[in-house]
């Protein structure tokens, strides 16, 4: 799949909620979704409140575009984490979610050093972060319990990064990380929870779109 330029609230209309891809704008009155709460195109006027006629396969598709859309992965990898879920013990759907928050851009967002994913994304590409001591740019990093995330000592002089221990203490992190915005660094502790994992991704309708 090619990449994706577009607008990302154009995403959050076409899902018809919310999925907070631009931070603290989706806060404010400039988001396109509280103004225009409806699909794009020319047509999406005409599909609002017509959710009962979607079909099954419908509801298993947009579940599977909302989870990519949130997490910001395209179809084949996204397509390669089920298949990586599906051979670990356990429920699928859980494993799938797990190892999309266990990425190394999701972790930087969580940790709040990022307003979004994407800038998250973008930070690591230009190997501002370091993971276990050793610099990195591979955004979707799949991390373990015990792995350690650092800035890079040389770019803590940016402005950027001085200014980011104020923003980041102004965020809460998950239980199962744990933070410290004087270094710029944090932790990796255990595994995500389902209850500690977006309640609005619908990880059944994932495993039932798959298993077509």
């Amino acid at each position: 799949m090619a990449k994706y330029t577009g607008p990302a609230c154009r995403l959050c209309r076409r899902e018809g909620e919310k999925l907070f891809l631009k931070g603290e704008r989706c806060f404010t009155a400039k988001c396109a979704f509280d103004r225009r709460g409806y699909a794009p195109g020319q047509h999406g006027r005409a599909f609002v409140g017509r959710s009962d006629r979607v079909s099954d396969y419908g509801r298993q598709l947009r579940a599977k575009q909302k989870a990519r859309r949130v997490y910001g992965v395209y179809e084949r990898q996204f397509r390669r984490y089920y298949g990586k879920a599906l051979r670990i013990r356990g429920l699928t759907g859980l494993n799938l979610l797990q190892t999309l928050e266990m990425r190394l851009d999701n972790v930087i967002f969580r940790m709040g050093y990022a307003v979004n994913r994407a800038e998250a994304r973008l930070m690591v590409t230009h190997g501002h972060f370091m993971v276990n001591d050793r610099r990195t740019d591979i955004p979707s990093l799949v991390l373990k319990p015990g792995d350690k995330i650092t800035v890079r000592e040389g770019s803590r002089d940016t402005v950027f990064f001085t200014q980011l221990p104020d923003f980041a203490e102004k965020r809460t992190i998950p239980v199962w990380m744990e933070r410290d915005v004087k270094t710029l660094s944090g932790r990796v502790l255990r595994s995500p929870e389902r209850a500690e994992i977006d309640g609005n991704l619908n990880e059944q309708l994932i495993v039932e779109y798959y298993s077509r």
